[in-house]
């Protein structure tokens, strides 16, 4: 069986050692078949990708209510802007562009540190359609399942090699659907699960990776987990009940492996989400005004992709599924 080196841990020759590695050359394969599967499941859907820049004033998990990441700040010429978390809002005014959707893959950057479940910096395959939350749902799990169809086709001997068998990989391309569960009912069930659940900076309950375990092995390794508290997501997931947000996470492997939403439909109802989120106003101007000037219903969704490569290859830490790993901090050669 294939196993990870972890020469990630010397930073000066990680490099070199990785290239003498059946882990890395393997990891590099289905780094390369994620890539190209998921260009070819767009363009049979006539979904446009957009070339986008990597910075912005606009983050989109800004400190406030709703906000699980750290933004990455930095200086450019003189200019104090942020190293993109996520461009989702670049993909909602794609939508403005092209009527059925629009994606990328591209860089993310955190200011946490890196860890078993976490990464600095990653890949995001992200995507936004005209449409609500149910049809972004159905997209994700198409788009699973095809990457799935597409990795047992191409690359079978090389992912078993590491896994023993494609029994987890067959399963989840034959669900037609993927089991749900809301919120509230999760919250419920896991207050029997010892570090299930748990109260973030403002109080409010939240679910911990304990409990996402939890409810993966409940529901026999994946599950949508919907309806979120409106205050403990990002501001631009809106709410058709004023209590839960039109959002969804899917749980996959180590958990959260893919997140979507429904998004806010007018500028007023960005204002409102951001003021009841605690988020200054003044960075989404812009955004703002888009959706004045251009009101339209999006949903979306970002994955993980290095996410998805640990339950791709049954492994439990993301640290090994990168080629040049970039820890916040450190410096790495090259």
């Amino acid at each position: 069986m294939i196993q990870p080196t972890q020469s990630w841990k010397n930073k000066n020759s990680h490099y070199l050692s990785a290239l003498g590695s059946d882990w890395y050359r393997t990891l590099a394969i289905i780094q390369n078949e994620l890539c190209c599967a998921t260009y070819d499941f767009y363009r049979a859907k006539q979904m446009k990708t957009l070339f986008l820049p990597v910075t912005t004033n606009s983050i989109s998990s800004p400190m406030g209510f709703g906000s699980d990441s750290l933004p990455v700040e930095i200086e450019l010429f003189g200019q104090k802007t942020y190293l993109a978390d996520s461009m989702q809002f670049m993909l909602e005014y794609g939508c403005r562009y092209f009527s059925e959707g629009c994606f990328y893959l591209m860089p993310s950057f955190r200011g946490e540190h890196a860890d078993e479940r976490h990464l600095c910096q990653f890949y995001h395959s992200e995507a936004e359609i005209p449409g609500h939350l149910a049809d972004v749902i159905a997209l994700v799990e198409e788009y699973i399942r095809y990457l799935c169809a597409a990795f047992l086709q191409n690359t079978p001997k090389l992912i078993e090699e590491r896994t023993g068998n494609l029994d987890h990989i067959k399963a989840l391309e034959k669900k037609q659907t993927f089991p749900r569960i809301s919120f509230d009912e999760a919250v419920a069930l896991l207050r029997d699960v010892d570090g299930g659940l748990k109260k973030d900076s403002n109080g409010l309950v939240v679910i911990t990776s304990i409990g996402e375990e939890a409810l993966l092995k409940r529901f026999n390794g994946v599950v949508w987990l919907v309806h979120m508290d409106k205050h403990i997501v990002p501001f631009y997931q809106s709410s058709s009940d004023g209590i839960h947000a039109d959002c969804a996470d899917l749980l996959l492997g180590i958990g959260e492996t893919v997140g979507c939403g429904e998004r806010h439909y007018s500028g007023k109802e960005v204002v409102q989400a951001l003021e009841e989120h605690k988020v200054d106003v003044a960075p989404y101007e812009w955004y703002i005004k888009m959706k004045e000037e251009y009101p339209m219903k999006t949903a979306g969704f970002g994955m993980g992709t290095e996410r998805f490569i640990l339950w791709l290859l049954q492994h439990n830490d993301i640290r090994d599924c990168q080629l040049l790993p970039r820890f916040n901090g450190e410096i790495f050669i090259p």
